[in-house]
């Protein structure tokens, strides 16, 4: 089997541009899944059904149904219909931050919900308001504990990414696309294209074992 390297160096430029596109959307995702995660998770904690019904809801839809349709209905219906137009950028930054956020919800909740109750109340019996407590007391704990898993969901989601190419996102898949329809190769791109992704899941991964070390990450 011949191997047509010249097929790599001519898309390498194209490749990286990818890649850079791939870690964008993918650090933004997971930072805006983060934040609407931990207020989804409190929501959901809420002793209040008809307060607690609405994020359980959210949850279910976007952990129920596959990452594509949901990338399709905000591209092609929901966000032309709010915003007027969209790109495929911003639609896969916005897929991929609602998608982890539901995720990232259930992560926090059973980081919360495995702190000892003693904990709180004693924090409450030294005079601690629950916004302190949450903030000195149960965050700090929980977010060690959601360390793993979150890594886990980051990884998850740079993979999720390549999802992007079906809109024409121009990461890392998309050109692996082109550089396949031009030359009429399968081997070459998709080798790049798959070796590009294990050097960032390995690189991550690295990065949140050694984070892991440093906390002492139980």
């Amino acid at each position: 089997m011949d191997f047509r390297f010249e097929i790599i160096v001519e898309y390498f430029p194209f490749f990286m541009k990818g890649m850079g596109l791939t870690v964008l959307m993918s650090v933004v995702g997971v930072l805006m899944g983060c934040i609407l995660g931990f207020f989804i998770a409190l929501g959901k904690m809420s002793p209040i059904l008809i307060v607690r019904l609405p994020f359980i809801w959210y949850i279910n839809f976007l952990r129920g149904t596959p990452l594509l349709v949901q990338l399709f209905l905000f591209h092609y219906a929901v966000l032309p219909a709010i915003l007027g137009s969209t790109t495929p950028v911003i639609s896969v930054m916005v897929t991929l931050s609602l998608n982890s956020s539901a995720y990232v919800a259930e992560i926090f909740r059973a980081g919360l919900q495995s702190i000892d109750k003693g904990q709180a109340e004693a924090a409450h019996s030294l005079g601690m308001n629950k916004f302190q407590v949450m903030r000195h007391v149960l965050l700090p704990q929980a977010f060690k504990r959601s360390i793993p898993p979150l890594g886990n969901e980051f990884i998850v989601l740079l993979k999720d990414s390549s999802l992007g190419a079906m809109i024409a996102a121009q990461e890392i898949l998309y050109w692996g696309r082109a550089a396949s329809g031009q030359y009429l190769r399968v081997w070459e791109p998709y080798l790049m294209v798959a070796l590009l992704y294990l050097v960032l899941t390995l690189s991550l991964t690295y990065l949140l074992n050694y984070l892991e070390r440093r906390l002492d990450v139980k």
